[in-house]
């Protein structure tokens, strides 16, 4: 089966992630009439292009799902709740991007190159991982397949699409205010994100973790069928537009060499290694921004563990981080039949 055949609903079709989600069909030149556009009812009616013509975006509502194949939902985790449930009803596959079901576990948690087989157990549901947890997950199964890891200690410097399209305005309104000597007034982060780095993403937990570190680990382990992995994450915000970046070390078993893990890295799907720092060559968001792969670079020995190598990637946070990720599994899900039209 081709999944042109499929009626595809985006859900949250206004948003950050729902405009590159329709980008990406747009690309495959996915047939107009097989695309519903969703929205929140403040976006009724309104008109998004699309190849040689422009779709209408309708109401988000249960009703809405019917004849719906395949629905991409990136909203709130509230509203991904009330929707996902209708639109299973009505025989749709929901690719969630939120966090509402990413824990449980009867939800599949799908990176395509790392755990492509989960979703042969979905019940109407498969998750998308945070934007952080899928660059890292995909760097720990390339390596992961050569010596057991033992412990990953990793700093993520994410952009602030990741909160969505009002922090990227609110970006560049402060950085505007800055330059201009004028006062910034901060609404979407506790803080001036303009010239500035926040060490937190999400709320504080009781042990000191953010709710986005924690997402981290407790992702990271699902998605790799891991419970022992060791995680501790640091989560900052920078003042970058789009693409995360993460400074990760990794412990293993027994040592491995920088040969042997770029070997790895290089020949797992959807990596590209970039690493010659001698040149100045290695990952960045300019770089990475527009790029479906994750590119990761500066990598070496550990100077701090015998075992440890360190390393650095560079991920687009809306592409491979959300709205390919959801293309992607769709295209799995297609191949290994675990999605069927509803008509």
């Amino acid at each position: 089966m081709s999944d042109s055949n499929l009626t595809i609903a985006i859900v949250g079709a206004t948003g950050a992630v729902g405009t590159i989600a329709l980008e990406l069909l747009a690309d495959r030149a996915y047939p107009a009439e097989r695309i519903i556009l969703m929205a929140s009812s403040r976006s009724i009616g309104k008109k998004l292009p699309y190849l040689d013509t422009e779709l209408t975006v309708i109401e988000a509502a249960p009703g809405a799902f019917e004849g719906v194949d395949v629905a991409f939902i990136s909203v709130s985790a509230e509203v991904s709740r009330a929707l996902a449930p209708e639109a299973v009803k009505r025989g749709a596959l929901v690719i969630d991007d939120g966090s509402a079901f990413r824990m449980d576990p009867a939800v599949p948690l799908v990176v395509p190159e790392v755990n492509g087989a989960d979703l042969e157990w979905h019940q109407g549901i498969v998750s998308i991982p945070n934007c952080t947890t899928t660059p890292l997950a995909m760097a720990l199964a390339a390596l992961g397949q050569s010596v057991e890891i033992t412990r990953v200690t990793v700093a993520t410097y994410q952009a602030v699409s990741g909160t969505g399209a009002a922090a990227v305005r609110e970006l560049h309104e402060q950085t505007a205010d800055v330059l201009a000597g004028r006062p910034t007034n901060p609404k979407e982060y506790p803080h001036q994100i303009a010239f500035n780095v926040l060490p937190q993403v999400d709320d504080f937990a009781e042990d000191g973790y953010t709710g986005e570190e924690h997402k981290m680990i407790n992702e990271t382990r699902k998605i790799l069928h891991d419970a022992d992995i060791a995680i501790s994450p640091t989560c900052v915000r920078v003042p970058v537009p789009v693409t995360h970046s993460e400074a990760v070390q990794v412990e293993f078993k027994r040592p491995m060499s920088p040969e042997e893990a770029t070997r790895l890295l290089s020949e797992f799907p959807g990596i590209t290694v970039v690493d010659e720092p001698q040149a100045s060559v290695y990952p960045m968001p300019a770089q990475a921004s527009g790029k479906d792969d994750v590119f990761v670079g500066r990598i070496r020995k550990d100077a701090s563990h015998p075992n440890g190598l360190a390393l650095w990637i560079a991920c687009d946070n809306l592409r491979k981080g959300a709205a390919l990720n959801a293309l992607q599994i769709l295209d799995e899900a297609v191949r290994r039949d675990c999605v069927k039209p509803v008509r």
